[in-house]
């Protein structure tokens, strides 16, 4: 999937002519920097978040099984346990590992494949039962009609459990499938996130062509057989250039900010006060948030409390980068 995106991004770039602006090295990723101050020039109105501190690399992913880290999410249910998965070209295995990249587990989902899982997301009940959902709804060729997400009531992590691997494994509870469908849903996502107190489910979709575009499955939703048709709320546009490849994002704690990311930075909505409806969220202004230099970022999310964000790369060995709310 690495090679994929950059070779398309590489001629997104080449065809609306910013050669001259941007060198660009793609067997080594993207350039960070260089890209997000050239950018900022061009979108002057352009604003940094005021609420984060500077990114920090508190360890790696140490589990070798992890290779595209290609999303991310904290336990609602245990204290510094994070969860992730590998990106297409891995079977229905989900990973789990603390701040300090620290293994915690490997469990298998039976009742699940992986077609393309793009994002992951942690979600607990009104009661506290845990669960998390996997969004299986990358679309690179823009051939899938009809996508799933996976969702798998959270493992209780042992002592023991640090041991399994995808040859020595060990297992979820059943998944339970959630077929999505919608007329325009034929284009590539890899941003799933759920509301912390109503459960509904929000996918961005990913483009380099055009501003993303914001999709709702409000719950109660259908499950098993039967399909879920997606509403589709409006367009949703970072400021970078270009402006729809949105690769992950997470819903705050509180329901009240939504973090969502690019392969160069993060974005913050934050919920005007006093508002009654989440989905007045979608229509401020993101405000960037540093998540620093990453090979490939796809995932980013908030801690169980709200107090910071974590976000991971794709490639060997990913750091486990944080940044802490002011």
């Amino acid at each position: 999937m690495l090679s994929k995106n950059i070779i398309k991004f590489c001629a997104f770039v080449i065809l609306i002519g910013f050669v001259s602006l941007f060198t660009f090295n793609c067997s080594s990723g993207f350039p960070h920097d260089a890209f997000r101050s050239n950018a900022n020039g061009i979108l002057g109105d352009a604003e940094k978040s005021k609420d984060y501190g500077e990114p920090k690399v508190t360890g790696h992913i140490q589990d070798k099984a992890v290779e595209e880290s290609s999303g991310v999410a904290a336990s609602r249910c245990a204290a510094d346990v994070y969860w992730t998965h590998n990106d297409s070209g891995d079977e229905a295995f989900i990973y789990a590992f603390n701040l300090k990249g620290e293994k915690l587990g490997t469990w298998r989902v039976p009742g699940a494949q992986n077609d393309d899982w793009e994002d992951i997301a942690a979600y607990k009940d009104k009661n506290g039962k845990c669960y998390l959902f996997i969004g299986d709804i990358g679309n690179n060729r823009h051939d899938r009609g009809q996508m799933t997400i996976y969702r798998v009531p959270e493992p209780q992590i042992g002592p023991g459990d640090k041991d399994a691997s995808r040859q020595n494994m060990i297992f979820t509870e059943p998944a339970l499938p959630i077929q999505i469908k919608d007329a325009n849903f034929k284009e590539d996502a890899e941003t799933l996130m759920v509301h912390p107190v109503t459960g509904d489910i929000y996918i961005l979709g990913k483009s380099y062509k055009q501003k993303s575009a914001i999709y709702k499955l409000a719950a109660p939703y259908q499950t098993d057989e039967k399909t879920n048709t997606l509403q589709q709320l409006g367009p949703f546009s970072v400021p970078a250039i270009p402006d729809g490849t949105i690769t992950g994002g997470d819903i705050s704690p509180d329901g009240l900010r939504v973090i969502v990311c690019d392969y160069f930075s993060a974005y913050e909505l934050l919920l005007p006060e006093g508002a009654k409806n989440f989905d007045d969220i979608w229509k401020q202004k993101p405000l960037i948030v540093n998540l620093g230099p990453r090979k490939t970022g796809e995932a980013v999310g908030y801690s169980a409390d709200g107090k910071f964000l974590v976000a991971t790369t794709e490639g060997k060995n990913p750091p486990v980068i944080v940044v802490e709310r002011k």
